[in-house]
């Protein structure tokens, strides 16, 4: 894998969004945009394609024109089950994942984590003080195993990534692109920074 545009660039938008008094964090908007806009937008460009994955309002996301894909399993299983159901419905290889509330992702992302990745199956994103598992590039041969992980009780995204042999990597000097919207006053606080 040489090139970034053989990758499908997903944003999972398919969570409860508890801290978000249950409302649509995909569709809350920052700066005027709906914050997986945001993601959309720092992803184009870097990937062949792009999709979301989401489990509410599909047809507000379609209106998009990219390929929205719903959970495959019941009850809002957590990331791990957003990223099985693309790839059990996608014909792609490799998936870049990048959840709907980093609106700041850096433009080094996609680049940086195929360029590090060397044999590993998944890698993920570090960012000098924490891990974020959810931003990560993986390849659809996983696929089986996370569909073995989630059969077994198992949610812990993590976990998973470290059992499939996978490693993190750094991104220390873009620490502050990695914040994430969890609440309304995440969301009020941003608004007007870029």
């Amino acid at each position: 894998m040489n090139q970034c545009q053989q990758i499908t660039g997903v944003i999972l938008a398919g969570g409860r969004s508890t801290r978000m008094s249950g409302e649509d964090k995909g569709l809350q908007c920052l700066n005027g945009q709906p914050l997986w806009r945001h993601v959309a937008d720092r992803l184009e460009g870097h990937v062949a394609n792009i999709a979301i994955s989401a489990n509410r309002n599909i047809a507000i996301y379609q209106q998009s024109g990219y390929a929205v894909y719903q959970d495959t399993l019941v009850d809002f299983p957590g990331p791990l089950a957003g990223m099985l159901a693309v790839m059990q419905q996608s014909m792609d290889e490799w998936f870049i994942f990048c959840p709907c509330d980093v609106p700041f992702i850096p433009d080094c992302l996609v680049e940086r984590l195929i360029g590090a990745r060397q044999d590993a199956p998944v890698v993920w994103v570090h960012d000098g003080e924490r891990d974020h598992p959810t931003i990560a590039l993986i390849h659809k041969g996983l696929m089986n195993n996370i569909q073995d992980y989630l059969a077994a009780g198992e949610r812990r995204v993590m976990m998973f990534m470290r059992q499939a042999g996978g490693h993190s990597i750094d991104f220390s000097d873009h620490k502050a692109a990695f914040i994430n919207v969890n609440t309304t006053a995440d969301l009020q606080l941003l608004q007007g920074k870029v």
